[in-house]
């Protein structure tokens, strides 16, 4: 694929003069951390206890571990260590406005997502699932350690209909198979995939899965920031859908779905899928629905409650105000029926707009308590992560502290579970940021 060539092309060239940072820190590979109250991801109090991590893992969870010369130890000084944070609905890639986004010098979006990935992972986001767009090479180099960034699960391009959610041609362009281009703009950045009817949609996720896809994003319902479809639209049929469910399963792994309405929920629901993006405009028999299949409802409030991006149409603002005024009903009926909620952000158009990433904790809290909130950020995330089975790109335990799980660890100046707004303000109250047992942030 062309687009993915030029992609990786200017990463590459990124990479050949970067210095791993691996390579540019020697430190012990015991980490001791005492004195800290320990959110481990899954209870609703702190614990007191010692925390050890050698190499990558967390190797000891205790009250208290005793100290040896080979290890480096950190006193928290009463902090908070919470594990790393999940954003389970990012486009890292997408930091430019709609237009620009799609004719913008590919090694300049390459640059972007990459210096995105360290804004990322500086406001505490160890892991994020990234559910459309091309960040297989920016993946790369952050694994490698050339660059600071979080873990990344990503579903490749998404797949979209003619005149679904990801369709940004102009209305003249006629599709492929009606002698139109056969590649588009949004397709060669790596962002979409059209598919129309059981065929395209085969081999448009089996190139996902080519290209080293995790899991499958498809659009099946309206947008907000669409060009050509309404809210209140199903996008796919039920065949086309299962068709992508089918391969999914047959690679071990899942889809996920943008999605809004009953309608088309429902059908991606009887087809298959595991994760519902969005789900604004659910009622509360379809939120019922997700909870009794054990299907995940990966939605936001910060994009919804938070001012548009400038980049938005009127009529996007306007579709943007209907997902606001849904959003209260499928919180309360999520909370209700015990569905499995996700955190998730979903911040594109810019670098600056993508700040606001942080506010997604304190504006769950109309529904949700601090706990819960942390909660659905750490462990619950980390559950629809595991979904990807013998695709999983880390396999192991992420979103907990104990045994055995990975060292992506935060130290926290107060106790957000008392306050999670100290949150928003990642540069003051992150003293320490550990991803994979290296320090990437220290200011004790």
């Amino acid at each position: 694929m062309r687009s993915m060539a030029v992609w990786l092309s200017s990463i590459v060239f990124a990479v050949f003069f970067a210095t791993p940072i691996a390579a540019q820190e020697a430190e012990l590979s015991r980490i001791l951390f005492t004195n800290v109250n320990v959110f481990n991801g899954k209870d609703d109090r702190l614990a007191d206890v010692d925390v050890l991590v050698e190499g990558n893992k967390i190797a000891k969870v205790a009250a208290s571990i005793p100290v040896s010369d080979d290890m480096n130890v950190i006193d928290g000084d009463g902090r908070t260590l919470s594990p790393g944070f999940i954003d389970a609905h990012t486009h890292l890639q997408w930091n430019l406005g709609v237009a620009e986004q799609f004719y913008a010098p590919i090694d300049y979006q390459a640059a972007l997502t990459v210096v995105e990935a360290g804004n990322t992972l500086r406001r505490g986001f160890t892991t994020v699932r990234d559910v459309g767009g091309s960040v297989f090479g920016v993946k790369r180099a952050i694994d490698e350690g050339y660059f600071p960034g979080p873990r990344i699960y990503t579903a490749g391009a998404a797949l979209s209909m003619t005149t679904g959610h990801g369709d940004f041609r102009a209305p003249s362009t006629p599709p492929r198979m009606m002698g139109g281009p056969s590649q588009t703009e949004a397709e060669y950045v790596g962002l979409v995939i059209f598919a129309d009817g059981v065929p395209e949609v085969l081999t448009a996720s089996r190139m996902q899965f080519r290209n080293g896809a995790h899991f499958l994003k498809m659009f099946v319902g309206g947008a907000v920031s669409g060009m050509y479809d309404p809210l209140d639209i199903s996008e796919y049929s039920l065949d086309e859908l299962k068709a992508a469910v089918g391969e999914a399963e047959r690679w071990n792994t899942y889809v996920a779905v943008h999605t809004y309405t009953d309608a088309a929920t429902r059908m991606a629901i009887e087809a298959g899928v595991k994760s519902l993006e969005h789900c604004n405009l659910l009622n509360e028999e379809t939120v019922k629905l997700a909870a009794d299949k054990g299907v995940f409802i990966s939605t936001q409030a910060a994009l919804f409650m938070n001012p548009a991006p400038p980049s938005f149409t009127p009529a996007q603002v306007e579709r943007q105000q209907m997902a606001k005024e849904g959003l209260d009903r499928l919180m309360k009926a999520s909370k209700k029926y015990k569905a499995k909620v996700l955190f998730g952000t979903d911040m594109v158009a810019s670098l600056e707009s993508k700040k606001a990433q942080v506010t997604e904790f304190t504006l769950r809290s109309g529904w949700f308590s601090n706990a819960e909130i942390l909660k659905q950020a750490t462990s619950v995330n980390a559950e629809v992560l595991e979904l990807s089975g013998p695709r999983n790109p880390y396999p192991g335990k992420l979103g907990v502290i104990e045994e055995g799980a990975y060292a992506d660890l935060l130290l926290i100046n107060g106790n957000p579970l008392e306050d999670i707004a100290i949150l928003t303000k990642p540069e003051e109250n992150l003293a320490l940021i550990m991803k994979d047992g290296v320090i990437f942030k220290n200011e004790l």
